[in-house]
């Protein structure tokens, strides 16, 4: 049985919506929580169709490596100060640090175990 493109995209969504501020998730990690291992790409394409205006956190939502990664001229800027904005910090290299900023919904079998500070 294939799930639908309407299911996969309202997981995607209802999961963003839950991203707390200053926190965030990977688009590979957003479409294997939503069901689809591997379709990060998908799941960038349900962000990248958000209207404008939208309050979901889309900006929470960045690559594996820890960077902002968007074409769209502008919106990579947009995306960093929002993030900035929320205490999100990113090295010189335009890297946030995964291993304390990464947010895992509770109770998720697949998150890391939590680091020792």
């Amino acid at each position: 049985m294939t799930d639908s493109p309407a299911g996969f995209r309202a997981r995607v969504l209802a999961l963003v919506a839950q991203i707390p501020r200053g926190r965030v998730m990977t688009y590979g990690q957003l479409a294997l929580l939503a069901g689809q291992p591997g379709a990060a790409r998908q799941a960038g394409y349900v962000l990248n169709s958000l209207m404008d205006g939208s309050d979901l956190p889309w900006q929470r939502v960045i690559n594996a490596q820890g960077r902002v990664s968007t074409h769209k001229v502008g919106v990579g800027e947009l995306q960093e100060g929002l993030l900035r904005a929320e205490g999100v910090t990113f090295d010189e290299s335009g890297r946030c640090d995964l291993t304390r900023l990464q947010w895992w919904p509770e109770g998720t079998p697949l998150a890391p175990p939590p680091t020792l500070l």
